[in-house]
């Protein structure tokens, strides 16, 4: 078996690779339904989800640019054009969308899609023992699982 210069092999590298890029991906979509629901929030809750929603589009941009460098450290190239983004994301792309509510929801609803693709990164990565990819994932499963709870009781629905 070939590996990489990190002991990695290099063919099961390549399929994490792509699985962070389609992860990537669904951040960028993601993000930019935050940047949205920030924009557009109305009502009376406006000044919480406001700060709420700016709070959640920068920690995404900070888990975009970790998704990014692990494609890079594996040895990937990250993709980087919105037609990337467009083409390899399941997120529904939120379009104006102003009432609570569906903000809560549209957010609720992503974070859903992205620890299921996490938790197929986790399956692979552990496989082949590459810890970094492991930790990162563990990482923002545990965090999406805590925000997941949290939309769900701002919303009074159950797990």
């Amino acid at each position: 078996m070939k590996v990489n210069s990190l002991g990695l092999p290099v063919k099961e590298s390549e399929i994490l690779v792509n699985q962070l890029n389609v992860l990537l991906s669904n951040f960028q979509v993601y993000y930019q339904n935050l940047r949205g629901l920030h924009w557009n929030i109305r009502g009376k809750r406006f000044f919480d989800l406001h700060l709420k929603f700016e709070e959640l589009y920068n920690d995404s941009q900070l888990k975009i640019d970790l998704i990014a460098e692990r494609v890079l450290t594996l040895g990937g190239v990250p993709l980087h054009t919105f037609s990337d983004y467009i083409e390899n994301s399941t997120l529904k792309a939120g379009n104006n969308i102003s009432k609570d509510t569906e903000a809560i929801q549209l957010i609720l609803d992503s974070i859903v899609v992205l620890l299921q693709l996490e938790r197929d990164i986790l399956a692979n990565s552990g496989e082949i023992n590459d810890e970094g990819t492991n930790s990162m994932m563990s990482d923002f499963i545990s965090e999406q699982e805590k925000t997941n709870w949290m939309l769900r009781a701002w919303l009074e629905q159950e797990i």
